[in-house]
């Protein structure tokens, strides 16, 4: 926790709303980097080494995207003290709802009690929580919703090739969410976001769905990625983002509390910290060890990690810093929420089914 940075609440520059609750949720299958590496001819060193993870969670077939973004949805609520009928929209970021539509924001709306809140997905991969975030806080300073829900949700088990050596060990499952909400002070930092089409392939599906209609067909679609060319372009391109996201919110690298980037790979952190000459007093979240790189959800379940901890406090300034398949990116400085009462945990048990979205089963949680 940064205890020698000043008070900074008359220098941040943002929306007058903020992170009201979060809420989060992590499959009951634990993935042992032994477990893969027996698939990919390697071994837990190769793997911590390559990437720094540990261990990360998969989804059983019951622990849908539905359920996992429902529960994380519940229990954002339930921190911010929300009645799910006071939500006036509802957004989803996620790449693997294998429903072309309807919306998985739809669904998601209707199974928590939300009533008829605006509801709609939108695909910006590991930027998608902080996309998210901007287009609610933005809605809310327009007035066009009191309170807004922002889910990430993924799972990318379902879209991984076992046996290929650069991505089957880096991916996890699970869900995060906030609920965003009017603020008496700026809890909301403008986003620097932005796109790199020519960047494209780097990280993609291998095939069209629609490429799914030949006979004979090429099988379910996987993640494939360019893992040397996205490491290059993260380590180096990143750093001027975080930079005019904390000039665009008018506070420096010593007035937060945490760096929050996207949770893709240990190497990556590392080198934007040593970019940005972070003061020894700023947490930095390192999750990816034990949740792997969850994509968009790795941006609330690292915020959750460090609040519950003890390693940020409530109310002090994180720097989030996202990056994902397009290449798309987002930064920009909030003002962390309340501290849950714990840190992400797994589910002991998947619910046994979930075919009736309107009572969802309950999983103890440890």
């Amino acid at each position: 926790m940064n205890t020698s940075a000043p008070h900074t609440r008359s220098a941040f520059r943002g929306a007058p709303t903020g992170l009201l609750g979060l809420g989060t949720y992590l499959p009951s299958r634990k993935i042992t980097n032994e477990e893969i590496a027996e698939r990919i001819d390697s071994s837990d060193e190769w793997i911590r080494s390559r990437s720094g993870i540990r261990v990360r969670y998969w989804a059983e077939p019951s622990e849908t995207v539905e359920y996992m973004a429902a529960t994380a949805a519940e229990r954002a609520l339930e921190h911010a003290g929300i009645d799910a009928r006071e939500v006036g929209c509802v957004i989803v970021s996620t790449v693997s709802h294998l429903h072309q539509f309807p919306s998985l924001a739809a669904g998601v709306a209707h199974r928590i009690g939300a009533g008829a809140p605006g509801a709609f997905d939108i695909s910006a991969g590991c930027a998608g929580f902080c996309y998210g975030l901007s287009l609610a806080s933005d809605m809310i300073t327009a007035g066009s919703a009191r309170h807004v829900l922002v889910i990430a949700v993924e799972r990318l088990s379902e879209l991984l090739d076992p046996t290929d050596r650069h991505t089957a060990f880096l991916f996890g499952d699970g869900a995060g969410a906030a609920v965003v909400g009017p603020s008496d002070e700026p809890g909301v930092g403008p986003v620097v976001w932005g796109s790199d089409g020519s960047q494209k392939d780097t990280i993609r599906q291998t095939h069209s769905w629609a490429a799914l209609r030949e006979t004979p067909g090429p099988g379910m679609p996987h993640i494939t990625m360019d893992g040397r060319e996205v490491f290059r372009w993260a380590a180096y391109q990143l750093g001027p983002i975080a930079e005019e996201a904390l000039a665009r919110a008018g506070v420096s690298a010593a007035d937060l509390d945490a760096f929050v980037p996207h949770q893709a790979n240990a190497r990556i952190t590392d080198e934007l910290v040593k970019g940005l000459d972070l003061p020894a007093g700023v947490a930095v979240a390192r999750s990816v060890e034990i949740h792997g790189n969850t994509s968009a959800v790795s941006v609330p379940l690292a915020i959750e990690e460090l609040l519950a901890g003890g390693d940020a406090r409530p109310g002090g300034l994180a720097l989030l810093l996202s990056f994902g398949t397009g290449l798309v990116w987002a930064g920009q400085v909030v003002r962390l929420p309340p501290a849950p009462a714990g840190p992400p945990r797994p589910a002991v048990t998947a619910p046994t089914t979930d075919t009736n979205p309107t009572a969802p089963a309950k999983e103890t949680q440890s």
